[in-house]
């Protein structure tokens, strides 16, 4: 039997993927945690072979962050990250992690279980790209990629000249974004925008500082 660890701290949660390790037959739910910190040392007991690891736990601390950890100093053990929400990162943030597999939580228990298959088989699953997210007028897909470091660093509470000092490129080139962002998606400020984007959970303030090469793009 693959031993399965769940970190979540939603219990409705914790049912569906309670429920979707019973459907199977080759699974066993060996514990249930709601803080993703709790995680490593768990695992550190050789009692698990698979996680699905939550990205937001209980007192808001990081699955992904706990799964690279994992991942670092336990490489066998499969992590699948699940989560709801549509944060534009969480894909690419969770590859960078060393995650086999990433799995929506609104999908069907059927789904959960080919991920968890497929990811004990040797695959790694993933989404091409996050849920579409309606910002105004605009898809979460029509902004590029430039304008999401933009939207990221207004989201977290800088100043337009503080965004452009952080992603090293020039005040002008801050303001012309933030204008096509705002051309987009038919707002006339910037501050019924950001609180759009932080309300829908399409970048969430404070889940990672943005890294980016100097240019003025």
């Amino acid at each position: 039997m693959i031993r399965v660890l769940i970190v979540d701290d939603q219990r409705i949660a914790w049912e569906i993927m309670k429920a979707a390790l019973e459907n199977g037959d080759k699974y066993q739910l060996v514990d249930c945690l709601s803080g993703a910190g709790n995680a490593y040392l768990y695992s550190m007991t050789g009692n698990v072979d698979l996680i699905l690891m939550d990205v937001y736990t209980l007192d808001g601390e990081n699955g992904i962050e706990a799964a690279a950890k994992i991942k670092r100093d336990l490489p066998h053990i499969k992590i699948v990250i699940v989560t709801s929400m549509p944060e534009e990162s969480f894909i690419r943030k969770s590859r960078e992690a060393g995650c086999e597999s990433f799995w929506y939580k609104d999908v069907s228990v059927e789904e959960l279980l080919e991920v968890m298959d497929r990811t004990m088989a040797g695959e790694s699953v993933y989404p091409d790209t996050p849920p579409t997210v309606k910002i105004g007028m605009a898809t979460s897909s029509e902004f590029t990629k430039r304008e999401l470091d933009v939207i990221r660093e207004l989201v977290n509470g800088h100043s337009q000249k503080d965004v452009a000092e952080i992603l090293g490129i020039k005040y002008e080139s801050v303001r012309t974004h933030l204008k096509s962002i705002l051309m987009k998606t038919g707002y006339g400020t910037p501050n019924r925008f950001i609180a759009e984007v932080s309300h829908k959970h399409f970048i969430i303030p404070g889940f990672y500082k943005t890294s980016m090469t100097r240019d003025d793009k």
